[in-house]
C-alpha cells in the first residue's frame, strides 16, 4: 500500500514529509490549479461566442463557473495524475481555511480519483499535529467550498462588471472591487478632511523646576481657573475654538505676557493624587493584528508580513497564519507558561493561565492564534533564523510568551501646582511590577528600553511644598490634520467595520498601491487623483459598493452561507440580477455617467480642474488665449495641491521654466523646472540639436525656490568623482538615485560598492575622507541583498538541466528568480506564492534568450552603426526623443 498526499507548495511538501510514514508520497500543487479565466486567451473555445464567457460566469445558468486550468499549472496536473498511478489512497492536506478547502475540492474534480480519498487539516506542521490529523481525516467541507465559490463568483461579478465602465469613463487598466474601492473610499475621505482642514494656533507655558536637587517639568492647563486651549478645543474645519467651549486661547503676546508676569514668582504645590493602574497583556496575535504590529515595529507591507509568515508556518516554525481567533490551545498555554518560568521566573507568571476568547461573530477559519509551533517552544536564538525571518518569529514569540505573564502595575502620579493665578500640572508614571512588560511592549522592538521610556519619575513631593522654577517658556502649537492611513491603521480599520477578511487584507493593499490608486510614501497610503475620480463616481452612481456598512452585511451574508444559515444562489440573483442589482445599474447608469465629468477630480477652493488624463492627472485652467494644462508631479497630493502651486505649475506652462543663471563654464541657461516626477534642473534649451538635455532631479526636501545657481551646476555635474581608495585604486564617486544620494566604490572586477548618505551629509560637498568613512561602514537593508546570505522567500526546486536550486528571494525592486548566476524578476501583477518551477524555468529561459539575441544582434549592427550619417542619427533620436515624451506624458513644459 502506499499513500499520495498533496499540499500547496514545495516547502510545506518538504516539511510535512519528516513527519509521514516513509510509504507515503508528498506533491506539491502550487496553490490553486483552477480557476476562472483571467484572459480572453483562456477562455475555451466551446464557449468563447457565449456573451456570458469573458465574464467567466454564467448568470443565466444558476451562476455557474467556468473553471480552467491555467496555463502555467497544466503540466503541474499532469504530474500530479502520473503520481496517483500505483497509490492506493489519495490524502488532500491544503490549508486548513476555506482557501485550503476550495483548493483540495478543484484538486478532487481535476484528478478524479478513484480511490479512497480523505481530507486532512492541521494548525501547524510538527510530528505531532501530523499524526493527530491523520488519524482524523474527514471528508471535504462542502459547505466552506461553496461559501468560497460564492465569494469567487462575487468577487468577479463586481470586479469584471465595473472595471469596463471605469476603462470607458475615467482610464484604461483601473479595477473596481468588492473590499478594494471601499478600501479606497477610506483613504480618500481621510485625504478630503486634510483638506477641508483649517489649522488653529495655540501658545501655552512649560515651566522647568527643581525641587530636592530632582528637576521636572509642568504644564500650564489653567488661568484664572478657567482652562487653556489646547488642539482638541479647535474645531478641524475652522481652524477656530470650537463654538461653546469655555477655554482661554493664549496667543503669542498674551503667553509672553503671562511668562513675563510669572516669572521669579513663588510656585506651590496645591494637590497630589496617586492612583494605582493595572494593564494586561494583549490577547496573542490573529492575522489583523500580526499584519499591524509588524507594520509598526518591523515596517513590514501586509504582503511581506503574510508572505515571511507563510514561510515560517511552511517550515514549521509557528501555527498557520491566516486565522481569526485569538484562542491557544492547552499545549500552547503551558509552552508559554513553561518560557516565563524558565525566562523570568515564577513571579512573572500569571497567577492563572489566560484563554482568550475572540469576540467578533465573523470570526472564522483556523481554531487557534498565531503561536510557535510545537509542544515547547524555541526561543528566537534557537531557531537559526536570520533577517525578516527572524524579526517576525521574535515578534510573534514575545507576544505569545506575554499574554501568560503577570499584568504590568504601575502608579500614575498626578501633581497640581499654582503660581498666582496660573494652575500647572505635572504627570509622572511610576513601574511597580513590570510583569509582561519584560518581555512585550506592543509599539516597541527592545522592551527594556521601552520600560525606561514608560516610567516618568517626579521627585517626591506633599501639598505645601514650595519648588523652585529655574525656566520658563512660552511654546506655540498648531493644530494638525487627521493622520493618513499606515497599512496598521487602515488594516484596523477595516476589520473593525467588518468590511473583508483579515486573510485577504495583503492582497487588496498590494492591489491599490499596484493600480495606482495610493503611494506609500513613510509609511503612509496617501490617495492619488485617480482614487479621487474613481471614488466619486462611484458614490455617485453605486453607493452600496463603497458603503461599508453594505459590504459589512455582505461579508456577514458569506459567513452564513459557510454555516449554512443562507443559501448562496437566490443571494447572488438578488444582488447582480435583481431589479436593483449590479448588472441593472450599470446597464442605466453607463449613460448617464458623462466621460469627462468622471475624469474631472472636485476640489473646493481651487479654480482650477484636475483631470484625469491618459498619462496621468493634469490641471486645466482657461486663460485669455484658449486652455492651458500642465501636469501634476507624482508626489503631489491632493490635500496639498492649492492655488499658489497650481499658480507655479501653470506660470511654468505659459511664461517658461524659472531661470537660475548660466554655467560659468558653457553659457548655456539653467532652469528648473517641475515634471511629472518632481523638481529637477535642466541644462539648456531642448532643441534639434540637442534633444536631450542633460537633467538632474533636486535632493528630496529640497524645494524649486531655494535652489541657488551654484547648487544647480552641482547637481548638473553629478556623478561627482571625490578620488580614489587608499586600498584598492579605485574610483569614489558619489551621486543621486532612486534611494536618495549615495557613494560608490568601483571595486572592478569585484563589482560596485554602495551606501547611502547620511541626513546630515550633502552629496555636493561631501569630502572622501567622509565617503571611506561610509564605506568602512557594513552594509544595510538594501545594501545587503546577497541571496547566497539570506534566506529565500520560496524554494522552487532543481533545475532540470544542472540540479542546480531555482528560489524566490527578496531584492531592492520586488521579488526575483535565482538560478545559479541568473536572476529574472517575477512579472508585475503575479504573487511569489502562485509562481510554479515550470514558470520559473520559462522565465529563467525566456531571459537567456534575450540576453543572447541581444548580444548577437549587438555584434552585427556595430559595423553598420558606424556607417549612418548624422541626419540619421538626429532624425532617430528626434524619433526617439518625441516617444519618449509621449511616454512620460506632459511635464508641464
Amino acid at each position: 500500500m502506499s499513500t499520495l498526499v498533496i499540499v500547496e507548495s514545495p516547502t510545506k511538501a518538504r516539511t510535512i514529509r519528516n513527519y509521514l510514514p516513509k510509504d507515503y508520497r508528498v506533491e506539491a500543487s502550487m496553490g490553486h490549479v483552477r480557476d476562472l479565466p483571467q484572459s480572453a486567451t483562456d477562455i475555451p473555445a466551446t464557449v468563447k461566442g457565449e456573451k456570458w464567457a469573458q465574464l467567466g460566469v454564467n448568470v443565466d445558468a444558476d451562476f455557474e463557473p467556468l473553471y480552467i486550468v491555467p496555463k502555467d499549472k497544466k503540466k503541474i496536473v499532469t504530474q500530479l495524475k502520473d503520481a496517483m498511478k500505483g497509490v492506493t489512497e489519495l490524502i488532500l492536506a491544503t490549508d486548513e481555511d476555506r482557501e485550503g478547502e476550495s483548493i483540495s475540492w478543484h484538486l478532487y474534480q481535476l484528478l478524479k480519483p478513484k480511490i479512497p480519498t480523505k481530507r486532512m487539516v492541521f494548525h501547524e506542521i510538527t510530528s505531532d499535529a501530523i499524526k493527530k490529523a491523520l488519524k482524523n481525516c474527514r471528508n471535504i467541507d462542502d459547505q466552506l467550498v461553496r461559501a468560497q465559490e460564492t465569494r469567487r463568483i462575487l468577487d468577479r461579478l463586481v470586479g469584471y462588471t465595473l472595471s469596463p465602465l471605469l476603462w470607458k469613463k475615467i482610464a484604461w487598466g483601473l479595477s473596481a472591487g468588492r473590499v478594494q474601492s471601499v478600501a479606497v473610499r477610506v483613504l480618500v475621505k481621510r485625504e478630503r478632511q486634510r483638506r477641508a482642514f483649517r489649522e488653529g494656533t495655540y501658545w501655552d507655558l512649560k515651566a522647568y523646576l527643581q525641587h530636592q536637587k530632582a528637576a521636572f517639568t509642568s504644564q500650564l492647563v489653567t488661568l484664572q481657573k478657567t482652562k487653556v486651549a489646547t488642539g482638541s478645543d479647535f474645531d478641524a474645519a475652522t481652524g477656530q475654538i470650537i463654538a461653546g467651549r469655555k477655554v482661554v486661547l493664549l496667543r503669542e503676546a498674551e503667553a509672553l505676557a503671562l511668562k513675563e508676569r510669572l516669572t521669579g514668582k513663588p510656585w506651590t504645590v496645591t494637590d497630589i493624587e496617586e492612583r494605582p493602574v493595572t494593564r494586561k497583556p494583549a490577547p496573542p496575535f490573529t492575522t489583523s493584528t500580526l499584519q499591524q504590529e509588524s507594520n509598526r515595529k518591523l515596517r513590514l507591507s501586509a504582503r511581506d508580513t503574510m508572505r515571511i509568515a507563510q514561510n515560517l508556518y511552511e517550515q514549521g516554525y509557528i501555527t498557520y497564519m491566516r486565522t481569526d481567533s485569538v484562542h491557544l490551545s492547552e499545549q500552547a498555554i503551558s509552552a508559554a507558561r513553561d518560557c516565563v518560568e524558565k525566562l523570568y521566573g515564577k513571579s512573572y507568571l500569571s497567577p492563572q493561565p489566560r484563554q482568550y476568547t475572540t469576540k467578533s461573530k465573523g470570526a472564522q477559519e483556523a481554531h487557534e492564534a498565531i503561536r510557535p509551533a510545537g509542544s515547547s517552544f524555541r526561543t528566537p536564538q534557537e531557531t537559526g533564523l536570520s533577517g525578516r525571518e527572524l524579526a517576525l518569529y521574535d515578534l510573534i514569540w514575545k507576544r505569545t510568551v506575554a499574554c501568560q505573564m503577570a499584568d504590568s502595575r504601575q502608579t500614575q502620579i498626578t501633581v497640581q501646582l499654582q503660581v498666582e493665578d496660573a494652575g500647572f500640572r505635572s504627570s509622572g508614571k511610576r513601574i511597580d511590577f513590570p510583569g509582561f512588560l519584560r518581555a512585550y511592549v506592543e509599539g516597541s522592538d527592545d522592551p527594556e528600553a521601552a520600560l525606561e521610556d514608560q516610567e516618568v519619575i517626579l521627585p517626591p513631593m506633599k501639598v505645601g511644598d514650595r519648588p523652585n522654577c529655574t525656566n520658563l517658556e512660552a511654546i506655540d502649537h498648531e493644530t494638525q490634520p487627521p493622520a493618513r492611513y499606515t497599512e496598521a491603521t487602515l488594516v484596523k480599520t477595516l476589520e473593525s467595520e467588518g468590511i473583508g477578511r483579515p486573510s485577504t487584507y495583503a492582497s487588496i493593499i498590494g492591489t491599490i498601491i499596484d493600480k495606482g490608486y495610493a503611494q506609500l510614501v513613510n509609511n503612509a497610503l496617501i490617495p492619488t487623483f485617480t482614487a479621487f475620480a474613481v471614488t466619486d463616481l462611484l458614490e455617485k452612481h453605486f453607493p452600496d459598493i463603497v458603503d461599508p456598512s453594505f459590504t459589512s452585511k455582505m461579508e456577514q451574508t458569506l459567513d452564513d452561507i459557510a454555516t449554512g444559515e443562507a443559501k448562496w444562489l437566490p443571494y447572488l440573483r438578488e444582488f447582480y440580477l435583481g431589479d436593483k442589482g449590479l448588472e441593472t445599474l450599470v446597464r442605466e447608469q453607463d449613460s448617464q455617467i458623462d466621460a469627462t465629468k468622471a475624469r474631472t477630480v472636485e476640489l473646493e477652493n481651487l479654480d482650477a480642474k484636475v483631470r484625469i488624463g491618459k498619462y496621468g492627472p493634469y490641471i486645466e485652467v482657461e486663460n485669455g488665449n484658449g486652455v492651458v494644462t500642465a501636469s501634476i508631479p507624482k508626489d503631489l497630493t491632493p490635500a496639498d495641491l492649492d492655488p499658489k502651486k497650481v499658480e507655479v505649475l501653470l506660470r511654468q506652462k505659459t511664461e517658461g521654466p524659472d531661470q537660475v543663471g548660466r554655467h560659468p563654464e558653457t553659457g548655456e541657461p539653467i532652469y528648473v523646472k517641475i515634471g511629472a516626477y518632481g523638481p529637477y534642473v535642466q541644462l539648456g534649451d531642448k532643441t534639434e540639436e540637442n534633444p536631450k538635455p542633460k537633467q538632474a532631479s533636486l535632493p528630496k526636501g529640497q524645494s524649486p525656490e531655494n535652489v541657488t545657481l551654484e547648487m544647480a551646476v552641482g547637481l548638473l555635474a553629478l556623478p561627482r568623482t571625490l578620488g580614489v581608495h587608499p586600498v584598492t585604486g579605485g574610483k569614489i564617486q558619489t551621486s543621486l538615485g532612486r534611494f536618495g544620494p549615495y557613494v560608490v566604490h568601483d571595486q572592478g572586477k569585484e563589482g560596485k560598492d554602495y551606501r547611502s548618505l547620511k541626513a546630515s551629509d550633502n552629496v555636493l560637498t561631501i569630502s572622501l575622507e567622509r565617503a571611506l568613512e561610509l564605506l568602512s561602514e557594513p552594509k544595510k537593508g538594501r545594501s545587503s541583498t546577497n541571496s547566497k546570505s539570506k534566506a529565500a522567500l520560496r524554494e522552487l526546486g532543481a533545475h532540470p538541466e544542472d540540479g542546480e536550486p531555482v528560489n524566490i528571494y527578496d531584492g531592492p525592486y520586488g521579488p526575483y528568480i535565482k538560478h545559479a548566476k541568473t536572476n529574472v524578476s517575477i512579472p508585475e501583477g503575479q504573487s511569489v506564492e502562485n509562481v510554479t518551477l515550470s514558470a520559473a524555468l520559462e522565465l529563467l529561459a525566456s531571459k537567456a534568450s534575450s540576453a543572447k539575441s541581444t548580444r548577437k544582434t549587438t555584434s552585427k549592427t556595430t559595423t553598420k552603426t558606424t556607417r549612418k550619417s548624422t541626419t540619421t542619427k538626429a532624425k532617430s533620436t528626434a524619433k526617439s526623443s518625441t516617444t519618449t515624451a509621449k511616454k512620460q506624458g506632459r511635464k508641464g513644459e
